[in-house]
């Protein structure tokens, strides 16, 4: 939903018990990468042609708020987009406020681009976006001399940001395990003199580092011995417009994957998957839990790593998940719960608090839609433990409040492929915003969804 409809919009839905699930599931381009595509093309000199980036409310929104920013986007085909920017600099202040819809990432790293140039812009988005705290990106951004005026201490939206003229490189400890607020940081270096110094104390995704280097950022990366890294860019910098071809996303790619793995007799090929080691922590945690993934065909695109990956039906068992694994699956989680509902044995998901500032309180979320389905669980702290109930114990029958966030809505979808009672969800109307072809995609392999 956006924040223009009312609960009568809403479209609930059901899934039900199928049969083997078998077939190609080609997921969209990743999301991420999609939105770091556009934004840095922005920001270039010149022309950055984009192939494979994700068709979804969340991009297009962020697409039409870097257009009232001054860049001209094409989009040429599905998929296919021209993005000529402006300059590092070069950005003017929106005529309208730039309405980002449920782009969390597109919002807050566009908050990090124009931070340090001397512009005004008032950021909203739907129901869902403006009720996340933004304060945990625009406070570090202060250091750079960025002013705003939000809602309250969680400086929510509707957001009104100051950039800073003739901002000045900073240094940053980053303690909080969250890509978003790193690369906020690193977009507001682009446009400060001298060398801004990040250290990130857990290892985030890096998708934001290596497309900043292939448009041509004075960017270094350097391990610390005690763990986590820094991170140093060189401002004001010159990026230059440059082909990006988009990989398919592994945080897509997790519902129909989970729904292999639990509805008995299926085999699906997930073809082209980005492999980006700091991705990958479903897949595996997933292998612990003995799951049957094979990957095939490994191979190298615009700096990362894709495979082809082989699914099949197995029987899962429960494992305990490091925390210091969370950057790299943090969107997958609620699909993990639901595998772990059918794994025989407990599974531990260590140090969640990320999950809390999600679309929803994911962590809350997901509680509920297992309370809902019969699933045994407990929450301590930031951790969650989710009693298995084996490949053939989960009663489902619920319905799940989704609270307008699309990955809820799926990962509670994917349980009621394989549960006793079919399993409902509230809304399905925000899928959209990461995953459009999802429907689609998932009875093209078998699912019963009504």
């Amino acid at each position: 939903m956006t924040h223009t409809q009312s609960p009568e919009d809403a479209r609930p839905l059901a899934a039900r018990k199928s049969p083997p699930l078998a077939g190609v599931a080609a997921v969209p381009g990743d999301k991420s990468i999609s939105q770091r595509a556009l934004i840095l093309g922005a920001l270039a000199e010149g022309e950055t042609r984009i192939s494979g980036l994700l068709e979804s409310g969340d991009v297009h929104s962020t697409a039409a708020a870097l257009r009232g920013l001054g860049a001209g986007l094409t989009q040429e085909a599905p998929g296919i987009w021209r993005v000529v920017g402006t300059g590092v600099g070069g950005w003017k202040s929106p005529a309208q406020p730039l309405d980002f819809g449920n782009s969390g990432t597109g919002s807050r790293l566009v908050m990090g681009a124009m931070a340090t140039t001397p512009i005004t812009a008032v950021f909203t988005g739907d129901a869902s976006l403006r009720s996340r705290p933004m304060a945990r990106v625009v406070e570090p951004l202060l250091a750079f001399g960025l002013t705003y005026e939000g809602q309250g201490p969680k400086a929510l939206m509707p957001l009104t940001l100051h950039g800073a003229g003739g901002a000045q490189a900073v240094e940053v400890h980053v303690k909080t395990a969250s890509a978003q607020v790193k690369s906020a940081l690193l977009l507001a270096a682009l446009n400060a003199a001298g060398t801004t110094r990040i250290r990130q104390d857990v290892l985030t995704r890096d998708h934001s580092e290596k497309m900043l280097k292939a448009f041509g950022a004075d960017i270094t990366v350097t391990p610390l011995a005690e763990g986590g890294e820094v991170i140093c860019l060189t401002g004001p910098a010159r990026l230059t417009g440059c082909a990006v071809e988009v990989p398919r996303d592994p945080s897509s790619a997790a519902f129909p994957l989970v729904a292999a793995l639990i509805v008995p007799g299926s085999r699906v090929e997930l073809p082209a998957i980005l492999l980006n080691p700091r991705r990958t922590g479903l897949i595996e945690t997933l292998l612990e839990m003995g799951a049957d993934i094979r990957i095939q065909n490994r191979r190298t695109s615009g700096g990362e790593e894709i495979g082809d990956l082989i699914v099949h039906h197995s029987r899962l068992k429960g494992v305990t998940v490091p925390a210091s694994r969370s950057a790299s699956m943090i969107d997958e989680y609620p699909v993990l719960a639901v595998a772990a509902s059918f794994a025989v044995g407990e599974t531990r998901m260590l140090g969640l608090e990320e999950l809390r500032v999600k679309e929803s309180d994911r962590l809350a979320a997901v509680a509920a839609g297992l309370a809902a389905n019969g699933v045994p669980h407990t929450i301590e702290k930031d951790d969650l433990i989710v009693h298995g109930l084996g490949p053939d114990g989960v009663p489902g029958g619920g319905t799940v409040a989704t609270h307008m966030d699309h990955r809820i809505a799926m990962s509670f979808l994917t349980m009621g492929l394989a549960s006793q009672k079919p399993v409902t969800v509230d809304d399905v109307t925000m899928i959209a915003t990461s995953f459009p072809e999802y429907m689609d995609l998932m009875k093209g392999l078998g699912a019963v969804l009504e």
